[in-house]
């Protein structure tokens, strides 16, 4: 693969070894929309069954992700 991309062999596992940021911008207003509809008493399953619903597949883990980042924490 190097030979014919014409890199050096180091240079592609120099690459490899960076980590990959996933992009969750897009339900990132999601969660808090639902949360806030909510009376922000919604947690992860709840916001996940939610979201189910709309078509919309995230793990709990990154809806907890998403909400500590925020600051967003249930009554």
């Amino acid at each position: 693969m190097c030979i014919v991309l014409k890199i050096p062999r180091s240079t592609y596992y120099y690459e490899l070894q960076k980590p990959y940021t996933v992009e969750i911008e897009p339900f990132t207003d999601d969660v808090i929309r639902i949360f806030k509809a909510n009376r922000k008493c919604y947690g992860t399953r709840r916001i996940k069954k939610e979201l189910k619903n709309e078509g919309k597949i995230l793990s709990r883990r990154r809806i907890g992700r998403i909400m500590a980042q925020n600051g967003l924490v249930s009554v």
